[in-house]
């Protein structure tokens, strides 16, 4: 790989009225003339959608979402095919948006947490949802013909509030973090969505001492990292070698990244090519990359330090989000109100 040398920033985007908690590319767009495009949720109750003008290379908004959430929209997910946008809220409902004609419109409204919903994600073949919130728990869903969505399962075992869900990105594995300190991983047995807890990741096996704010798998899905108030990023590893009968490989911690930031650590996105980047309430962006120079005394993988970009935002960043397509475009949402758009090169 050919290591970037330089985060270049290419343009700030204005137009929400208060913090961006979160930002979601389209998996559709970057390939094949389609331009990138991405959705930024806000404090300020609305989504927008945000689209590369093929012509200048500029980003402009194309759409606002609003007149739906009542409070705060923390979180938004496409699903793989690009034509569903799932945002969750402080009002405890989670939307779901359908691309017509470049018009969008909110097709259905997922309801049952007790409270705010923190995150939403969808599962690698847009068949299930799954949300998180406030309430301590994890709700598994099922998208049905005709924008229907059925609730299949609820799961409980979190003491706190679970900050962020995702699906593991080739198997049936739900991954939970939260304000408990742990990472929950829930499989489903098989047979009438029976979702269970099957590891948990805490302080007593190498895991982190507070709030666990995000985690990100790499391409392949057998490394996962996450970050934490605690100020590290940890990198786990699934072990195979050690799968039971019913197909879960345990994961165990390989190492942990400490003094990079100085603030807590809220995102982290593991790119396509391996580059790990990390935003924090230090207003930094930091990118790492696996230690390939170790003299092989280490036990298992190191990561090192790439670049650093500090003062990135004039306050907390509150997402990292790598986009699809060949170049490595990053962007960031920040609790200044502004999205920015990065490109890292090795110029």
């Amino acid at each position: 790989m050919e290591l970037a040398k330089e985060l270049r920033e290419i343009q700030t985007l204005e137009g929400h009225t208060d913090r961006v908690w979160s930002l979601a590319w389209n998996p559709a767009t970057g390939v094949a003339g389609i331009p990138l495009s991405f959705a930024s949720c806000s404090g300020d109750k609305t989504v927008r959608i945000w689209e590369q003008n093929s012509s200048t290379s500029s980003w402009d908004c194309k759409a606002v979402l609003d007149e739906t959430h009542t409070r705060t929209v923390r979180s938004c997910a496409w699903s793989p095919s690009g034509k569903l946008l799932a945002t969750a809220s402080f009002d405890a409902t989670t939307a779901i948006w359908e691309n017509v004609g470049g018009d969008y419109e909110c097709v259905a409204s997922l309801e049952g947490h007790e409270n705010e919903v923190k995150s939403v994600c969808w599962n690698a073949s847009g068949s299930m949802l799954t949300t998180c919130g406030r309430d301590k728990t994890v709700w598994v869903w099922e998208a049905l013909p005709g924008n229907e969505f059925d609730c299949v399962s609820v799961l409980q075992g979190h003491t706190q509030d679970v900050k962020m869900v995702q699906w593991h990105p080739t198997r049936n594995l739900i991954f939970s973090c939260s304000y408990d300190n742990t990472v929950k991983i829930w499989a489903d047995d098989g047979d009438d969505d029976d979702w269970a807890c099957v590891q948990t990741l805490g302080e007593a096996n190498n895991g982190h001492s507070s709030t666990v704010w995000a985690l990100s798998f790499n391409a392949s899905g057998d490394k996962m990292v996450t970050c934490s108030d605690d100020l590290t990023l940890k990198i786990w590893g699934s072990d195979d070698a050690k799968m039971s009968a019913d197909g879960f490989a345990p994961w165990r911690h390989l190492c942990t990244l400490s003094g990079y930031h100085d603030r807590t650590i809220f995102s982290v996105h593991w790119s396509r090519d391996n580059i790990i980047a990390s935003g924090a309430a230090d207003d930094a962006i930091k990118f790492f990359v696996e230690n390939n120079d170790q003299d092989g005394l280490v036990d298992g993988p190191s990561y090192k330090l790439l670049l650093r970009k500090e003062n990135a935002h004039e306050m907390d960043i509150n997402s990292v989000q790598w986009s699809p397509g060949e170049d490595r475009v990053l962007a960031s949402a920040s609790d200044d109100g502004t999205i920015k758009i990065w490109e890292l090169t090795s110029e």
